[in-house]
Formats: C-alpha cells, structure tokens, sequence
C-alpha cells in the first residue's frame, strides 16, 4: 500500500521544480501583495502566490505548484492565507534558493530589475511618457559635458 505524501511535501517539490527566475519573482510578489488561498484573485486585492510571481517577471504556469499550496493550506473556499501559511512559504523559497547551486541569486535578482525596468520604458513609451525619462537624461548628459 502505497503512503500519501505530506502535504507540506508536495509544496516543497513544486517549489524546487520551479525555474529560479520564477521563484526569485514570487518571492518578491509574496511580500508586496497579499497572498490568498483556493482562487487566482479576490475582490480585495489579494493575489495567489503564482500570480504575484507573474506581476514580478516570473512568467511561468505551474498547476502543479498551485495545487500543491492549496492543498497545503486546506483551501476549501478563497480566503486570506494565515501568517503562518505565507511564513513557510516565503522559507521554503528562500531555502530552495540558498540551497540550488546552481542559482546565482544575485544575477536573477539583475535580471529581473532589468527586466522590470524595460517593461516600464516600454509602457512609458506606449502612453507617451517617455519623453520624461529621456528629458531627464538628455539634460543629465548635456550637464555634465557643460565646460567648468
């Protein structure tokens, strides 16, 4: 007879099956929005940890990971995860990351503020302001070519 899995267990291989860049994003995702249980949204803001992932940069779709944490929290209707719920998940991330060697954490982290700031100029430039940005660097650039 064959034993069931721990549900803490499962989440912790979704995580580690996870591409790094996904969980270097939903690490930033889980501490800036609210982070909820059993649904994709709700009407007050709250996100699931996959989505929050996804508005950080880490553009990756896991139903594995998804059932996983709701299976872990026990989710039989959407609601807020606990602190304890969101706790073990921001542990789990930060030891799946310290503990792949293969993750250099500091170029994930670049890379994706690089990304972030890309799409900003890119949205900028879409609703016309972007000639903020490149106002500001023009002058930054005509002030320090200015003869002393």
């Amino acid at each position: 007879m064959r034993r069931r899995r721990r549900p803490i267990e499962d989440l912790r291989t979704a995580i580690d099956c996870l591409p790094v860049h996904t969980r270097v994003a939903m690490l930033e995702g889980v501490r800036r929005w609210p982070i909820i249980v059993g649904a994709y949204t709700d009407r007050r803001g709250g996100v699931c940890p996959m989505l929050a992932a996804h508005r950080c940069g880490g553009r990756t779709n896991f139903l594995a990971f998804a059932r996983a944490w709701d299976r872990y929290t026990h989710a039989k209707r959407p609601r807020r995860a606990t602190e304890h719920e969101v706790a073990t998940l921001i542990a789990h991330l930060e030891g799946s990351l310290l503990g792949d060697p293969s993750a250099d954490f500091e170029r994930a982290i670049a890379d994706h503020q690089s990304t972030a700031r890309e799409r900003r100029e890119r949205e900028a430039a879409r609703v016309g302001w972007s000639w903020l940005w490149h106002d500001e660097r023009s002058r930054a650039d005509d002030r320090e070519h200015e003869p002393a």
